[in-house]
Parts: structure tokens; sequence; C-alpha cells
């Protein structure tokens, strides 16, 4: 976990301006909103003087409002909750940190992006009914428990696919249900990246299908340095 990072200090002054629409927590209800919190909650260290903290105001409200109900955020003004401040050793402006189950989990200093903030809490959301991780899917490869289905096109497939896949192009999945309950195992949808299978099997999932998917997709799969059959 890193906290400290860049230059120290809240950042230059700033000049007069609105805060987001994200509700700023106090030494007063902290525990009561961020430790007792059911959700992962991601605390943004802001200081009205600090011109920065202006910039991503922004990103933060469209973050929070994007988050709601699977991640509870909150701003905390540094210049008002110095014990805060000392007890978690936040020295920059702004500071991003996450807490889940009670503990600190990840923290990142620096004006983050609607994207950053997404992947800094990814790990800790509610995962989608289906979702396997690469790790899993290889492991249940080896009891010969799934199946896998490439649904990329024809062209990819043919380059390179995980060893014994089917290969079923997406827009054919629904057209070719009675095809997945054939195979020699529970079929697990694979994609490029894996955000077209997380889509499919959770559309399959509403019409009554069950199904899983491999969550990053061949290029997961290929950073864990795992078999490819190529050509």
């Amino acid at each position: 976990m890193t906290i400290l990072g860049g230059s120290s200090g809240f950042g230059p002054r700033g000049g007069d301006g609105k805060p987001p629409e994200v509700p700023v927590v106090t030494e007063r209800d902290f525990e009561a909103k961020v430790l007792r919190s059911e959700l992962p909650v991601l605390l943004e260290f802001f200081s009205a003087r600090s011109a920065v903290s202006k910039q991503v105001a922004t990103e933060v409200a469209a973050f929070a409002k994007d988050m709601t109900g699977k991640v509870a955020v909150y701003r905390v003004d540094a210049d008002k909750s110095p014990i805060i401040v000392r007890q978690l050793r936040v020295q920059q402006i702004p500071t991003f940190m996450l807490f889940a189950e009670q503990r600190v989990a990840d923290a990142q200093v620096g004006p983050l992006r609607k994207r950053d903030l997404q992947a800094m809490v990814e790990p800790f959301l509610p995962r989608q009914a289906g979702a396997l991780k690469v790790p899993e899917v290889a492991q249940l490869l080896q009891k010969g428990a799934i199946a896998m289905v490439d649904t990329r096109d024809a062209g990819a497939f043919g380059r390179a696919h995980l060893p014994k896949a089917t290969h079923i192009p997406l827009e054919e999945v629904k057209g070719r249900i009675a095809e997945l309950y054939m195979l020699p195992g529970q079929p697990v949808l694979y994609c490029r990246s894996g955000d077209k299978t997380k889509e499919l099997v959770a559309e399959l999932a509403a019409d009554g299908v069950e199904a899983a998917f491999m969550e990053g997709g061949l290029l997961a799969w290929e950073a864990e340095g795992l078999p490819i059959q190529r050509g």
C-alpha cells in the first residue's frame, strides 16, 4: 500500500469553487459511515485550498453516481479532520483510500480519473453470477469440470485459442443453446477481454440459461502464461 507519492503538502491555494455532490465524512461520523459500512468505502482526502482537489471533483462525483449501491463514496476535508489524517498517515492531497471489511485495502495518491477509481475498487465489488477468474478456470479444466467456448470470430479463433475450446461465435450463442448443454462439462464462455461474454452471460441468465464466463478473456489467460493452441 502506497500513501506517499509526488510532492507533499495539500497543494496550491485555489479559488472559491462549489464542492462536488459527494457527502463529506467527519471525525464525528467516521466510525459509523466508514468502519461499520457493509459496502466497500472509497474516501477522497481533499482540501478546499487545493486546485487539484477541484480538478478531480467531477470525476469523483461521476464515479460515486455509478457506484450507488455498490461502493460508498465519501470525501474527507483534510483541513477539518486532522485526527483522521494523522491516524491514516495521509501526507498528500488528493489521497484516495479504500476500506473493505473495516480495514484499509488500498490507497493511491494523485488526481485519479474515473477509470482509475473503478480499477481500484473492482477487486472488492460483488462478482457477477457465473464469473470465473483465470486460476479458477485452469483448476476446473484440470478436473474436467468445464468446457471452454470461444466466442470470437473464426479468424481470431483460428489464430489462437484455449486448448480443446469449442468455437461458437458470440452472435450465434443464443441460437445454439442446445450445443452448450451437450458439451462435456459446464460451458464457460470467453472472448478477447471478457467484456462481451460478461454481458452475454447476464442476458442468458435472464432467459434462464446457466453459463459462466472467464474474467479478462483470452488476454488474461495469456497474461498468466497458460497454454494457447495456435494455428
